[in-house]
């Protein structure tokens, strides 16, 4: 426990109902906010000192700790040196040590970087690739194809590749054209392939956006690998840009770098943000190939992307996304990865028969439980569950009747187990 000054008598909930509108959030239903003042490795702590296990790594981003020391000496460093410059017509050294370095652990197909600030930018600049690459080649092709229920962000084209009607509802009408498929399994993959083979013939397809292996938004369902490459495959085939939205699974989530990596057929671009800059500051990149790239240079300047944020390869954020570079390629790093693989595999053992259960499902360290019963994804049920977890110390967000894990790789096996306790707690009180 420890002390915290507080600027008046109010504390943070109370000051915070005044002024602020926050993310995902009817605040006439749920008006208070809690307050964090302090977050180190897995633990995130509140105003009256009560701590919490960041068992989703806060949306994905904090993969080796908050406040990872190595990460923050790093950064610091670069604030004496150089802290913001911008990205149209300057380059400087962490930007370009970063795409020397990325491009080494990227399938070796990609070979270009572009810098912008979130997960939701990167992907509408994916989108923007796939559908600009056939206008400038002289290519009437409009349309994008997307998995159903996939969650790629909140801006327009992300949107529109969405397929989550509770946050795009009042927006539809203003989408771009989108159709969609479903994840492929064994028992649709052969329908699926052959569909797409009759509407390839209309040569109308831009480009193809995904999640591999995992979707997170939608519950984190998960699918195979062999079943996506096939779908790549016949899509590269007939020129359809193919873009892999590794926003939430890249950097170690899938057990290996990329969900990509696990892929036999390589995306022609790749979308990341989130564990990019290791929870610390935000930032997004958008990777393609040189194929996506000779579509663009040209002597006609309307051809180039122009597309620009402010904070493009921010130098502080591009040295937080170096020094977690250097933590993933660690030898411990990677020995933290693979133990919270294994403490989830046996967990999913002995939680897998409960009778509460319904089903389970793990990837690398992301580990899903679907509950039982019926509810709704933001539902009272939801809520009761949420503030369950949070009154036991740990920090979950189920989606729905899906509870989660996704905690950060530095997590111990004590908390580990805290987190699973919580968890088996739940699913006792459930009715």
């Amino acid at each position: 426990m420890y002390s915290i000054k507080r600027t008046s008598l109010k504390n943070l909930s109370e000051r915070d109902q005044k002024h602020i509108w926050h993310p995902l959030t009817q605040h006439k239903l749920h008006p208070k906010m809690l307050g964090i003042v302090k977050a180190k490795g897995a633990v995130l702590y509140d105003e009256d000192g009560k701590s919490y296990l960041d068992g989703i790594s806060s949306w994905y981003t904090s993969a080796y700790g908050h406040c990872n020391d190595h990460i923050i000496e790093k950064v610091y460093g670069q604030m004496q040196q150089l802290d913001q410059v911008v990205f149209s017509g300057f380059t400087h050294e962490p930007a370009v040590r970063l795409s020397e370095e990325l491009i080494k652990v990227l399938p070796e197909n990609q070979a270009k970087v572009f810098f912008s600030d979130n997960g939701s930018t990167a992907t509408e600049i994916g989108i923007k690739m796939a559908l600009q690459y056939h206008f400038n080649k002289g290519n009437k092709r409009h349309v994008m194809l997307a998995f159903e229920n996939g969650f790629h962000g909140d801006t327009f084209g992300a949107m529109s590749v969405s397929g989550l009607s509770v946050y795009n509802g009042p927006f539809e009408e203003f989408f771009i054209d989108v159709e969609r498929i479903p994840i492929p399994t064994s028992e649709n993959i052969d329908e699926t392939l052959s569909w797409l083979k009759q509407r390839l013939e209309k040569q109308d397809i831009a480009g193809f956006i995904y999640e591999p292996l995992v979707q997170g938004a939608a519950a984190m369902q998960m699918y195979a690998a062999t079943h996506l490459s096939k779908i790549i495959a016949l899509l590269q085939k007939n020129d359809v840009i193919t873009v892999a939205d590794e926003v939430m699974t890249g950097f170690g989530k899938t057990g290996t770098f990329f969900a990509s990596d696990q892929i036999a057929v390589k995306p022609d671009v790749m979308c990341m943000s989130k564990a990019l800059t290791a929870g610390l500051l935000p930032m997004a990149i958008t990777a393609c190939s040189q194929k996506i790239f000779d579509a663009f240079y040209s002597d006609d300047i309307g051809k180039g992307l122009f597309h620009a944020h402010t904070y493009s390869a921010n130098p502080l954020a591009c040295t937080a996304a170096l020094a977690g570079l250097e933590l993933l390629q660690s030898n411990e790093m990677r020995a933290n990865i693979e133990r919270v693989i294994k403490s989830h595999e046996r967990f999913e053992q002995k939680i897998k028969g409960h009778p509460m259960v319904a089903r389970t499902r793990q990837c690398g360290i992301i580990f899903a439980l679907d509950l039982a019963v019926e509810m709704e994804r933001y539902g009272n049920l939801r809520d009761q569950l949420f503030h369950f977890f949070m009154e036991n110390g740990v920090f979950l967000r189920p989606l729905g009747n899906t509870i989660y894990i996704s905690a950060p790789y530095i997590t111990t096996d004590a908390q580990l187990q805290q987190i699973y306790e919580a968890i088996e707690g739940a699913l006792a009180i459930i009715r």
